[in-house]
C-alpha cells in the first residue's frame, strides 16, 4: 500500500490530508494558534470536586473548567501531586534530579477521589480530549511522553511491549534492549513501530523522550496555575511520528518553511526517508491538483456513492452514529445472498475509511443488508476486523446481531469533522432573490480593458470552471476570450480553482505569478 500525506499551508492553518492508494484515509486541521490539543500538558488547579460523579473539576486556562475523572487520575497520583508541588517550588538555579525522587504508594482503583484531592492542589495534567462543543477539555493524570518507538511514562519501573507485536523472540529482544537503557523512575511502553530496530536507534528515543521530561521540570519551575508547561508537537509531525514507514513515497507541502521544519524532522527519525519530502510550487490549488478536494466533497455528505451503484446514508443523532448500507438496484432471488455479501463487504471498506475519514466516535450502528448464512456473516465481520486495523483509535466491533446490526464502539480525540457539503448562491446568499446587475462578463471584460491600461499585457485570469466554460462557449472562433483577443489586442489565458465560487474572479500577472489587485 502506497501512501502520501499533502501538507497545504494555509492562513488560518494548516490543512493536512493521508492518502492510501491514492484515496483519502485521512483529513486533519490545525489552527495556527490552536490551543488545548490532545498531549499538552498544563499545571491545573483543581476547582471543585465532585463525589456523586467521583470526578473533579480543574481549571487550565479554558473558558469552561476541564474534566478529570478518578478513573484517569493514574495509581501514581501521589507521586504527580509530590512531583508538582516540589517541581514548582524549586528555583531557577536549583537543580531536581528525577533520579533521586522517591515514589508514593499507589492509590485504590476503587478508592474515592475526595480522599486523595481533598485539598485541591495544583497538578500537572496532560489533556486528554480536546474541548468538544460545549465541554471543556478532558484531562488524564497518566502522563505520557510518545517518541517514535518507545512511550516514556513516569513514576513507575515497568517495561510493556506493544500487543500487535506478535514474536515471542522479538518481544523479548525489545524488552531486554529497553530494560538495559531505562532511566530510573520512568516506565516505557515499546511501540509497534519498535519491531526490528535497534539498540542505538531505541535508546536515542529514550534519551530525546528524558530530555523532554527535563524540559518539563525546568518549566514547572516557579509556575503560576493555570499554564501550559509542555506543547504537543504540531500535529504535522505528530502524524509523522505515528505513521510514518516503509510505505510513505512521497510528502509534499506547499510552504518552504514548513518544508524545512518536516524534512528536517523527516532527517531526525529516518535519515533515508529526506527525499520522499518535495516542495509544490505550482499555481493551481494544491488540493485540487491531487483531487482531494473532489473526494472530500463526495465523501462528507448524508450520501455516500460506491462505485457498484451501492450507497451509505450516514446519520448523526445525540446518542450515536447510525449508518444504513443500501444496494442501490435491484437484486434477483437467486443472487441475493451472495450480491448482498459482495455489496456488504464493499460497504464494510468504504464504512472503515468513513470511519476515520470523518473520526467519527462514541457509538456506531451499521444496518448491512440482510444475510442468511452464518459463514457470510461471520465473513463481513472478520473483513470489518481487518479493515479497522489500520485504525489508531481505540476501537471494539461486535459481531452481527440477530437483526443484522453490527455495533461499533470507537474513541474519538478531537471533535468530529464535518464539511458542509452544499453552497450557497454567491448571487442571493440564499435568499432566492437576485437583484439586478451588472451582466458578468461586462465586468470582467471592463477589469481586463482597465488591466491594460495599467500597462499588463501578459495575463491570467482564475475563475470558477462555470465561468471558464461561459467565456470559452460557442467554440474557440467565436469564443469571448478570441473576441477580446481581437478586440484590445492582448490574450487573456483562463485557469480554473474549484474553491472559488461561481462569479470569483482574480487577475494574475503572467510574468510574475502574483494576484493583482484591482
Amino acid at each position: 500500500m502506497s501512501k502520501e500525506m499533502i501538507i497545504n499551508s494555509l492562513s488560518s492553518g494548516v490543512e493536512i490530508a493521508l492518502l492510501e492508494n491514492k484515496k483519502l484515509v485521512e483529513l486533519h486541521y490545525e489552527q495556527s494558534n490552536a490551543e488545548f490539543e490532545v498531549g499538552d500538558l498544563y499545571l491545573g488547579k483543581v476547582k471543585k470536586l465532585m463525589p456523586d460523579l467521583n470526578a473533579a473539576f480543574v481549571d487550565v486556562g479554558f473558558e469552561k473548567d476541564a474534566f478529570l475523572h478518578y478513573t484517569d487520575l493514574s495509581p501514581y497520583i501521589r507521586s504527580l501531586i509530590k512531583f508538582t508541588k516540589t517541581a514548582v517550588n524549586t528555583s531557577a538555579e536549583e537543580r531536581f534530579d528525577f533520579s533521586k525522587f522517591r515514589i508514593e504508594p499507589e492509590i485504590l482503583k476503587t478508592g474515592k477521589i475526595s480522599d486523595v484531592l481533598q485539598n485541591k492542589p495544583e497538578i500537572l495534567v496532560q489533556i486528554l480530549k480536546e474541548p468538544i462543543s460545549s465541554k471543556g477539555p478532558r484531562l488524564s493524570c497518566e502522563l505520557s511522553l510518545p517518541g517514535r518507538f518507545v512511550v516514556l511514562t513516569p513514576f513507575n519501573n515497568f517495561v510493556t511491549v506493544s500487543r500487535k507485536i506478535h514474536s515471542g523472540e522479538e518481544r523479548k529482544r525489545l524488552l531486554k534492549i529497553v530494560e538495559s537503557v531505562k532511566p530510573k523512575n520512568f516506565g516505557i511502553i515499546i511501540r509497534t513501530a519498535a519491531e526490528g530496530k535497534n539498540t542505538a536507534e531505541l535508546h536515542a528515543d529514550v534519551l530525546e523522550l528524558a530530555g523532554t521530561w527535563k524540559t518539563i521540570q525546568k518549566n514547572l519551575k516557579q509556575a503560576k496555575a493555570p499554564q501550559r508547561i509542555l506543547s504537543e508537537q504540531t500535529k504535522t509531525t505528530s502524524i509523522l511520528r505515528d505513521l510514518l514507514n516503509e510505505s510513505f513515497q512521497s510528502i509534499i507541502v506547499n510552504d518552504k518553511k514548513l518544508e524545512g521544519i518536516t524534512r528536517e524532522y523527516i532527517t531526525k527519525i529516518a535519515p533515508e526517508k529526506e527525499n520522499i519530502v518535495e516542495y509544490y510550487s505550482h499555481h493551481q490549488s494544491m488540493f485540487d491538483h491531487y483531487g482531494i478536494t473532489k473526494q472530500v466533497k463526495a465523501s462528507f455528505g448524508k450520501t455516500v456513492n460506491m462505485s457498484s451503484g451501492a450507497y451509505l446514508i450516514i446519520e448523526h443523532t445525540e446518542a450515536m452514529h447510525v449508518i444504513d448500507v443500501n444496494s442501490g438496484t435491484r437484486i434477483t432471488n437467486g443472487e441475493q445472498e451472495a450480491s448482498a455479501l459482495k455489496t456488504n463487504l464493499e460497504a464494510a471498506e468504504e464504512i472503515a475509511r468513513q470511519l476515520r475519514l470523518r473520526d467519527l466516535g462514541g457509538i456506531i450502528l451499521i444496518d448491512f443488508i440482510d444475510m442468511k448464512l452464518p459463514d457470510n456473516k461471520k465473513a463481513l465481520y472478520d473483513a470489518m476486523t481487518r479493515l479497522m486495523v489500520s485504525d489508531r483509535a481505540r476501537h471494539t466491533i461486535l459481531p452481527l446481531s440477530k437483526f443484522g446490526l453490527m455495533q461499533i464502539t470507537r474513541q474519538r480525540l478531537r471533535p468530529e469533522i464535518s464539511i458542509n457539503t452544499t453552497e450557497v448562491c454567491p448571487s442571493c446568499k440564499g435568499t432566492g432573490k437576485v437583484g439586478p446587475t451588472l451582466l458578468l462578463t461586462e465586468e470582467v471584460e471592463k477589469d481586463f480593458i482597465y488591466l491594460l491600461h495599467q500597462g499588463h499585457r501578459k495575463l491570467v485570469i482564475k475563475c470558477h470552471p462555470m465561468l471558464r466554460a461561459f467565456l470559452k462557449e460557442k467554440g474557440f472562433w467565436r469564443s469571448l476570450q478570441w473576441k477580446w483577443y481581437r478586440k484590445h489586442g492582448s490574450w487573456l489565458d483562463i485557469e480554473t480553482d474549484n474553491n472559488y465560487h461561481l462569479i470569483e474572479y482574480h487577475f494574475y500577472d503572467k510574468k510574475t505569478d502574483e494576484m493583482i489587485k484591482i
